[in-house]
């Protein structure tokens, strides 16, 4: 840095070497270079040098600072003398007016002058005061100059000495960057001379790949030519394929029209036969209800119920269809018991030779035993005669139909069995009540049996299961020992609490294996009480390894109201566990606050009162009352209560055990309760339309009086009972009883009293009632001063009145006593109370912090509570009258939380929060406030001011902003109200950036959900240094800025935010500045979509049920209006009941437990949630802050690839705050979304999209769009409108690429609201699509007149988008123009030259066209291919026929041209070849005289026409050496005719003799095939040049007409190529 400085005073280097400086400082080895006489510098001597020119650089700096701090004092004295001396002046020329107004006798000129001379007097004074202090700063100032100067001038030799040095540094540098030019521009030399080489070596093998190319392209002609030798055979062959295909075919085709007609036969027949058993259902199902009738009327007549009798049949007939069906599972269960029987003695034999573990016998036992447990529930057990008749008979007196028991899910058929026959069982008492013979003798015997039956099989299982529970092995595994059971159950008691009979209950609990090794577990049973309410569902879940766990769960269905305890039985193969199960019935669990009430003592005639809480935490409800009589037995609890008649309100309960009646017995009210409890059910099951129709008198009742008055013994006592004195307490209630003491005479009063309850298991609670009257003539009236909370070191005073009730005046003396005198005062001490008067006296209390050890028996330092027993001693009174000072003490102390805050390194572009949390430790609320807080912190809320309630925490934010690079040691004094400091100790160090933000908060604007805003932020390196920092620099205190040189940002957003920043990374140099563009683009949650479009299903479903029900409800109306009579065959009304009854839990519990619903973005539901939340979104506000991380340089020269280093007190933090309001345009399209793809087009193809917006605001909307590129492929193609509010509006856009690449534009849709951002990409793609044919000449050979052949050529698409094409013909299409002189060269030109026809050749005399092919246009789809049909139909003779093919895609790009030609003839011989004798053109007109020039179109001659064939052969000659003419002529046969022609030369010994020779002579044509004459000239020796020969042959062909052709022929000898 220092060397930059001094840079003024070495010689500049060249321009074009400024580089080489920075090149130098890269390498450190360059530094230890000299340039005296070629020696080498020492590293030391360069970091002298370096060191060196720093200090003196520094000592120049502070050279210049004091000279311009002495130059600006001279300044100040300078102004400050001539502001003196107008001041003189001023006072001058005040004081010559002031004589002037004297003379003039003005006084208040005078008096107001005076005051101006005063205050000029006193301006002159400091004037001249600071022209005092000004001198001798300026004196201070240049004996410091001189002390700078002096230690200069002690430097000059040595700043010579550094001069000279550098310039020998500054040589050195220049030295060796020439050589490093030198050696650089070698290397630049040899890499040229390498490049050469390359691309002589590329020039080489290019040619000699061109070579290989043509030499393949060769080969290629050549097997080109051999497949299409092959081709035609395999088309031949494809044809006879072809043929053969089409007859079997139709012989396919004859089959299944056959086979159809024998279908429907046998579907008439099957129909006949089903129409006969359907008569034949109907005739016995007739004859079956005619014998039912006949039955019922027999068992009517004989007196029996044929309903019941027929619906007992029934039932049989149905359980013995069970019966079979069970047993039929019963047999496919046997394998399963096999194999577990099995199992379970590979497992017993297993377990016996393992020797570690303790206990075999029992083990065995246990398995022994579970597996007998299997066995039980595995088969078929009947149980007992007297078991299944007590069962029966519970049921029956419970009123449990069958069909309650048939709701449970896990039920087994065994029990559905049990179950029917016991519903069977009681088939004899159908037509009794319901509720009759509930209360008889026998319902409690049968009660007391099963009691019975049930405590001996409990005492039977609990005596085989005693070993097992009691001794359960301990287990050693590896060295380690374990106690207890294997498996722990978690709940660990299985508690089902308030249960009602009748219902289910189900309880999920987990066992973990405990133990230390693999173990398994398995059900053995269950305790015998509770093993007809208690199942276990589980799925075996197998060997369980330690810590391993298995769910199950308890299903509880209770029979009787009675509490059940027992054990689940469980075996492993540690040994035995069981799991305790406890239920409980609904109890009452009644309590008192206190029993005790005292109201200590009072004067006579005072009322006081007290209340005592009576509460309920049980499920059952009670009445109660309360009896001041004698203790009752616990035989006797019931309660007598009066008549209702005399209660004032009454109400229903709704538990199922209180019942009130008048003067009714203990055991009537047991009776009425069971008798609800045994009627519940019956009462549940009967309709709706019943149960209203029920008389109150059917409820149970529940009467609370509170006016009657309980006969309570009348006696003496002041104390007495409030109005509550009975009534009833519901479940978890609490009622407030009052006693009342009002003392008429002194002395003791008693009142003992109980609370007794209808409920049996509840006991009287017992009450006593204390309390004393006493009768002095002095009292306070205040018995007890509390002064409620009070802090030290604070005054408190209160005031204690005394009255007299005495006819006298009395003397009063106050005593405090001694342990309170420092804290507490009494004033005055002593006073008189007159008659029948009061007295008032003062009372002051100041606690100190010392009361905690004067007043230990008083005050209590935990709780911080005072009592404090004061005494008025009373003259002539022997007892004194005492009252009590009650108070509250606390401290007055706040905490901080920490106590010492150190915010770290802190930037000084950003401020860092850190959080204290500030307690009050007071039970007061306090005042608090931050007084004399630095500049550079701010304490908040509420600017460090506010109030704190009693033991409340505030969290306190510290905020520091650092202003400068410094170190921070401060404290921060909080100040309470009552002028307490407590002190906060912060610490900090500012750090200043390598790099700057323009700004480090964004306010976006109110920005609409869907669209965007946009700011622009700047990233600054400030330092324009080159130099760069090797190594990461960690801040020092006294040192805190950071090296100079190139930096890496990086911006890092928050995770799920609506934020992007461009560029989020990247590099800065010294001095220089990147643009950063902050985008924020509000979405809607994903979860908030999908959560809302839940809610729109649910709500769908939820209308769609009450649909449902209500049109349920309406056919059960109309159902009830028509009356139903019974008719044979149909089930009775309870049936129907008790048939529908399971399936209405099924459809409650499918409805309370719907299946959730799983909605994909982009459905239907997605976007229905979507557009409602637009419409209701509200204001939304978000701040985000995003870190921008910085790095300490770049990475190390050695290492490049390394990453680099970050500090994080080089951290920039920018703020963002991002308002999201509601849009005013909703996008509906594109299922919401705001991406226009147009995919792959093909280039030159236009491609169309829609786009619609909504407007969901509540004014209508202008709309406006940004400019889109007008060279490009993408357009709008509609203008804007306003739109109104609701309303819509569709933008058209198309897409028409032309180069072959990916676009991406961005259209943006504006209004005053918001800016809808619309991206609309697409790819051009050129198509690419081959033809079967290459192109070129496409010849259909020679056809019949009016007769046709096609061929096809196929279109292969290979590209990846759909590919449009149409086909041209030229004959169809508009003319292209042509000029005169084209026209006169076709017409006119050499007419020997075969090649030479025009593009469109001689049509048809119909108008038709010759050529045609279709279809004319369409599309490819991606990978397939297209076939076209080109079909050639002349309707006359000619041989002209001639069009051409273009193939063109959509983009006008063509994919083959091709030129079509043929020929048609009125016969099936035809010859080809020769030289051409007329224009190529033919006139569209019918030929109407045939004349000679056209012999071929000559129709009329019918006798050998002869048609005229000109050959020319030309010989050539070169070097003496003559190479005969060849020529070749066609003869072919159509294929349209099956016959075959022949062909024969005439004259054939004329030829030979002038050098002519034609083979073959003759021969034979098949249909379709041609044969080639080859004629040859070879001129004979004394043949002149340029003499034609000339001859005339005739050619005979035969077909179904003879012809004879006449071929001329003409040779001549060319020297020169023609």
């Amino acid at each position: 840095m220092m060397s930059d400085k001094g840079s003024h005073q070495e010689p500049p280097l060249p321009p074009d070497l400024d580089w080489l400086e920075q090149l130098s400082e890269e390498d450190d080895g360059d530094l230890v270079a000299a340039a005296d006489y070629g020696q080498k510098r020492s590293n030391d001597e360069t970091a002298r040098m370096f060191k060196l020119r720093r200090n003196l650089d520094q000592l120049d700096s502070f050279h210049r600072q004091k000279e311009h701090g002495v130059l600006k004092t001279r300044e100040e004295l300078k102004l400050c003398s001539e502001n003196v001396k107008s001041l003189e002046e001023q006072r001058d020329t005040l004081e010559e007016e002031i004589d002037q107004q004297k003379a003039a006798d003005n006084s208040v000129a005078v008096f107001r002058l005076r005051t101006q001379h005063k205050h000029l007097c006193q301006k002159l004074q400091s004037e001249e005061e600071l022209e005092g202090r000004i001198n001798t700063e300026l004196k201070q100032l240049k004996r410091e100059l001189n002390e700078v100067e002096v230690e200069l001038s002690r430097f000059s030799s040595l700043r010579q000495e550094l001069q000279e040095e550098e310039l020998l540094f500054q040589d050195l540098k220049v030295q060796k960057a020439a050589t490093r030019l030198r050696q650089e521009r070698e290397a630049t030399q040899n890499l040229q001379l390498k490049i050469q080489q390359h691309k002589d070596k590329q020039v080489i093998m290019k040619k000699k790949e061109e070579r290989e190319c043509q030499k393949k392209i060769e080969e290629h002609q050549a097997n080109c030519k051999i497949t299409a030798k092959y081709l035609k055979e395999t088309i031949k062959r494809l044809h006879q394929e072809e043929a053969e295909k089409e007859e079997q075919n139709r012989q396919l085709q004859e089959k299944r029209i056959q086979a159809v007609e024998s279908l429907k036969s046998n579907i008439a027949a099957t129909q006949e036969s089903f129409r006969i058993k359907q008569s034949r259902a109907k005739a016995n199902a007739q004859e079956k209800e005619q014998q039912q009738k006949q039955l019922r009327e027999s068992l009517e007549f004989q007196g029996i119920n044929s309903f019941r009798h027929m619906h007992q049949q029934k039932q049989l007939e149905t359980i013995k269809q069970k019966q079979e069906e069970f047993e039929e599972r019963q047999k496919s269960k046997k394998v399963i018991v096999e194999k577990i029987i099995q199992k379970e003695q590979l497992v017993k034999s297993r377990t016996r030779q393992q020797a570690k573990l303790p206990n075999i016998s029992s083990t065995d036992k246990l398995s022994s035993l579970g597996r007998v447990g299997d066995w039980n529930y595995l088969e078929p057990r009947p149980p007992p005669a007297t078991e299944e008749r007590a069962t029966a008979q519970l049921r029956e007196t419970c009123g449990l139909s069958s069909s309650s028991s048939a709701s449970s899910d896990d039920e087994d058929p065994e029990e559905t069995m049990r179950q029917e026959v016991d519903h069977l069982s009681l088939a004899d008492s159908l037509a009794q009540p319901e509720c009759s013979g509930l209360w008889d003798e026998k319902y409690k015997k049968l009660l007391n049996e099963k009691t019975a039956l049930v405590q001996t099989e409990v005492k039977q299982e609990e005596a085989a299961m005693t070993s097992g529970k009691l001794n359960v092995p301990a287990g050693k595994v590896h060295g380690k020992k374990w106690k207890g059971p294997s498996f722990i159950s978690k709940p660990e008691v299985i508690l089902f609490k308030d249960f009602e009979v009748g219902k289910m209950y189900k309880k999920k609990f987990v066992l973990t294996n405990t133990s230390y090794i693999k173990n398994h577990c398995k059900l053995v049973g269950v305790s015998a009480q509770l093993k007809d309410c208690i199942s276990i569902n589980y799925k075996p879940p197998g060997s369980l390894s330690v810590g391993m766990s298995c769910d199950m769960q308890a299903v509880f269905q209770p029979m009787i109201n009675e509490d059940l305890e027992g054990d689940l039985h469980f075996s492993s193969a540690a040994g035995p566990f069981s799991v305790p199960v406890r239920c409980t019935i609904k109890k009452c669990e009644l309590e008192v606050d206190s029993q005790l009430v005292d109201f200590g003592s009072h004067v006579v005639g005072q009322t006081i009162s007290r209340t005592i809480t009576l509460s309920n935490k049980g499920a059952l409800a009670t009445l109660f009352s309360l009896d001041t009589t004698t203790w009752p037995s616990p035989e006797s609890h019931h309660v007598q209560m009066p008549s209702p008649v005399s209660a004032h309100t009454c109400q229903e309960t709704s538990s199922q055990n209180t019942t009130c009646g008048s003067q009714k017995s203990s055991g009537e009210i047991r009776t009425k309760q069971e008798r609800q409890k045994l009627c519940e059910a019956a009462q549940q099951e009967k309709p709706v339309s019943e149960g209203s129709a029920v008389g109150p008198e059917a409820l149970p009742e529940a009467c609370v009086s509170t006016d009657a008055e309980l006969n309570l013994d009348e006696d003496t006592s002041d104390i007495s009972l409030g109005n509550v004195r009975e009534g009833e307490i519901g479940t978890f209630e609490s009622i407030k009883l009052e006693v009342v003491f009002a003392p008429t005479v002194p002395g003791e009063a008693k009142l003992d009293f109980h609370i007794k309850f209808s409920n049996q298991s509840s006991k009287p609670i017992p009450i006593h009632v204390r309390g004393t009257a006493v009768s002095i003539p002095v009292w306070v009236v205040r018995p007890t001063v509390d002064l409620k909370i009070c802090m030290f070191d604070r005054l408190y005073q209160d005031t204690v009145a005394v009255h007299s009730r005495a006819s006298t005046a009395l003397k009063v003396t106050f005593d405090v006593c001694p342990e309170m005198r420092k804290h507490m005062k009494l004033l005055p001490k002593t006073g008189f109370i007159q008659a029948q008067s009061s007295f008032n006296a003062q009372l002051k209390f100041l606690p100190r912090l010392s009361l905690s050890k004067d007043a230990t028996k008083y005050f209590d330092s935990d709780t911080g509570v005072l009592e404090v027993p004061m005494t008025v001693q009373v003259a002539g009174q022997v007892q004194p009258v005492h009252f009590t000072v009650q108070a509250v003490v606390t401290c007055t102390d706040l905490q901080f939380e920490p106590t010492e805050v150190d915010f770290g390194y802190c930037s000084v572009f950003h401020s860092v929060r850190s959080r204290v949390r500030l307690s009050n430790l007071s039970l007061l609320p306090q005042e608090f406030g931050f007084l004399g807080v630095p500049e550079f912190i701010e304490v908040q809320p509420n600017d460090g001011f506010g109030t704190l309630l009693p033991q409340e925490t505030l969290d306190i934010d510290l905020i520091f902003s650092a202003n400068e690079a410094r170190e921070y040691n401060f404290q921060l004094t909080c100040k309470t109200e009552i002028n307490r400091d407590f002190l906060l100790s912060c610490r900090a160090v500012g750090v200043r950036p390598p790099l700057e933000l323009s700004h480090s908060l964004i306010q976006f604007r109110a920005t609409a959900l869907c669209g965007n805003s946009q700011a622009i932020i700047y990233l600054t390196n400030p330092h324009a240094n080159r130099n760069q920092s090797k190594q990461p620099v960690t801040p020092v205190v006294k040192d805190v800025t950071t090296p100079e040189g190139p930096r890496l940002f990086s911006f890092t957003l928050p995770k799920d935010s609506d934020i992007s920043i461009t560029p989020s990374v990247g590099r800065l140099l010294p001095g220089q500045r990147c643009k950063v563009q902050v985008t924020f683009r509000p979405r809607m949650l994903e979860q908030e979509i999908t959560e809302e479009a839940q809610r729109v299903v649910q709500r769908a479903k939820v209308l769609r049920e009450k649909e449902l029900a209500m049109k349920r409800l309406s056919e059960q109306e109309t159902k009830k209006e028509i009356p139903v009579e019974p008719v044979k065959g149909k089930k009775s009304p309870a049936s129907l009941k008790h048939s529908k009854m399971p399936d209405e839990p099924k459809k409650d519990q499918q409805s309370e437990s719907p299946y959730p619903v799983d909605i994909q973005p982009g459905s239907e539901q997605y976007e229905q949630a979507r557009a409602s939340l637009l419409g209701s979104v509200t204001q939304r506000w978000s701040d985000f802050i995003v870190p921008c991380f910085i790095s300490d340089g770049d990475p190390p020269d050695d290492d490049r690839q390394a990453p680099p280093t970050w500090s994080a007190f080089n951290t920039l933090y920018l703020k963002l705050q991002c308002p999201a309001v509601k849009p005013s345009l909703l996008v509906i399209s594109s299922n919401g979304h705001s991406i226009i793809d147009f995919h792959q087009v093909a280039v030159g193809q236009r491609v169309f999209k829609k786009f619609t917006v909504q407007n969901i605001s509540n004014e209508p909307l202008d709309l406006r769009t940004s400019l889109l590129d007008i060279h490009g492929p993408i357009s709008l193609l509609n203008a804007l409108r306003c739109i109104r509010p609701g309303g819509k509006h569709t933008l058209l856009f198309a897409f028409s690429p032309d180069q072959e690449k990916t676009y991406c534009e961005t259209l943006d849709i504006c209004d005053h609201r918001m800016s809808l951002e619309v991206t609309l990409r697409g790819e051009g793609v050129v198509p690419d699509v081959t033809s079967s044919h290459p192109g070129g000449l496409f010849d259909f050979g020679c056809v019949l007149e009016k007769e046709s052949t096609s061929q096809v050529v196929k279109l292969q698409n290979n590209s990846a988008v759909e590919v449009g094409f149409r086909v041209l013909l030229a004959s169809l299409s508009p003319p292209r123009p042509q000029s005169a002189a084209e026209i006169v060269a076709v017409m006119l030109g050499d007419y020997t030259d075969s090649e030479v026809r025009p593009i469109v050749g001689t049509q048809n005399y119909s108008g038709r066209s010759v050529f045609s092919a279709g279809p004319v246009k369409g599309s490819i789809a991606p990978g397939q291919s297209q076939d076209i049909t080109v079909t050639f139909q002349p309707d006359h003779q000619s041989v002209k026929y001639s069009d051409e093919l273009t193939i063109q895609l959509m983009n006008k790009s063509e994919v083959c041209v091709m030129d079509l030609t043929g020929a048609a003839s009125s016969h099936n011989m035809y010859l080809h070849g020769g030289d051409v004798l007329n224009v190529p053109f033919e006139p569209l007109l019918l030929p109407l005289i045939p004349s000679q020039a056209q012999p071929t179109e000559d129709s009329e001659g019918r006798s050998e026409p002869r048609i005229t064939v000109l050959v020319t052969l030309r010989a050539r000659c070169s070097g003496g050496a003559i190479t005969p003419a060849v020529r070749e002529l066609q003869v072919g046969c159509i294929r349209s005719s099956k016959k075959s022609g022949e062909f024969y030369l005439d004259n054939v010994a004329s030829l030979q003799q002038q050098g002519f020779s034609m083979e073959p002579s003759k021969g034979t044509v098949e249909a379709g095939h041609t044969r080639t004459i080859r004629v040859t000239w070879i001129p004979h020796s004394g043949h002149k040049p340029y003499e034609v020969v000339q001859t005339c042959v005739p050619l005979t062909v035969k077909g179904d007409e003879k012809h004879v052709y006449r071929v001329t022929l003409m040779a001549s000898v060319s020297h020169t190529a023609d």
